[in-house]
């Protein structure tokens, strides 16, 4: 869709990079009032620069009113080629700094959900290692689902990336960092919840109402090895844990995620010797080109903090 009276984009300087920063926070705040906290200025100057940009560009990016805001079929396509922009201008920056034998610039660091519970993951104390060393740098922390975090390591999005592996990537290196333990859970009201379960196994599952993650994961791997059919799918470990709490769904969850909801007497571990699974988290980063040395340094913390350190290429 086009602007009337545009002025056709030619060189990119500075001034188009800041409209396109100010274009994805809105987008990624799904809206400008949403994008006011997070951008801190003024709504009206949100609308000016998504304008501004909209001129520049020729494009009409998104729709703002009563309905809501949302991107037009051209705005998704100018968001996602900001994205490789933006991660690109960032290494450009990244890659300065490694001239400059620096360890300054910015570091997008992206982690799957529910770790900062699990008491083998040594991601705070590594943290604090990489700030000891580089406090020059600024460090941001993303959380998002295995594929997404895959998608912006190999985009360049982010940096480095820590996910439970599940398969491997001829483009990615993998650095194993630690162990989590997954359990069945069952919530008060389901009839496993009181049950005698010395005697289930695998085939005893396979009757049950199981609530699992809908995306690649080891969870679904776990599924398909094991023959279970899903009765509910699940975005991530909060909305396993919202079905098991409905007393109509067993499912798997980290037992540091569920040991609240276990010493409240809101679910219980089934068979917990049998019906139950290890993930190894790994961290991820490309294999070309070769980690910036923010980046190195980031991981070479991570697994200082971690005994396990095994390298798969």
């Amino acid at each position: 869709m086009q602007v009337k009276n545009v002025a056709v984009l030619g060189q990119l300087g500075d001034a188009d990079l800041r409209l396109l920063r100010v274009f994805k926070s809105v987008v990624e705040c799904g809206g400008m009032a949403s994008a006011e906290l997070e951008l801190n200025i003024a709504m009206s100057t949100i609308s000016r620069h998504v304008k501004d940009l909209e001129t520049r560009l020729g494009l009409v990016l998104c729709r703002r009113g009563r309905g809501g805001f949302a991107l037009t079929p051209e705005g998704e396509q100018v968001y996602d080629a900001a994205l490789r922009l933006l991660a690109a201008t960032d290494a450009f920056r990244g890659h300065l700094h490694d001239i400059h034998r620096r360890l300054g610039g910015d570091l997008h660091v992206a982690l799957f959900e529910k770790t900062a519970s699990n008491p083998e993951a040594h991601v705070a104390e590594a943290v604090a290692q990489f700030r000891q060393q580089a406090p020059q740098a600024t460090l941001h922390l993303h959380v998002g689902p295995i594929g997404m975090i895959e998608r912006g390591v190999i985009d360049g999005r982010f940096h480095l990336g820590l996910i439970p592996e599940h398969r491997h990537s001829d483009t990615l290196a993998y650095h194993e960092l630690f162990g989590e333990h997954m359990q069945l859970y069952a919530g008060r009201g389901h009839p496993w919840f009181d049950a005698d379960d010395r005697a289930f196994g695998w085939d005893d599952l396979r009757e049950q109402d199981l609530a699992a993650l809908g995306y690649h994961s080891p969870n679904m791997a776990l599924t398909h090895q094991r023959r279970l059919e899903r009765r509910a799918t699940a975005s991530d470990q909060e909305a396993v844990a919202t079905l098991i709490l409905s007393g109509t769904f067993v499912g798997f969850l980290p037992d540091h995620y569920a040991a609240p909801f276990v010493q409240g007497g809101r679910m219980r571990a089934v068979a917990p010797d049998v019906l139950r699974y290890t993930c190894r988290f790994s961290a991820i980063v490309r294999q070309s080109p070769e980690p910036l040395r923010l980046t190195q340094a980031f991981l070479d913390a991570l697994r200082r903090c971690h005994p396990a350190r095994t390298v798969v290429a």
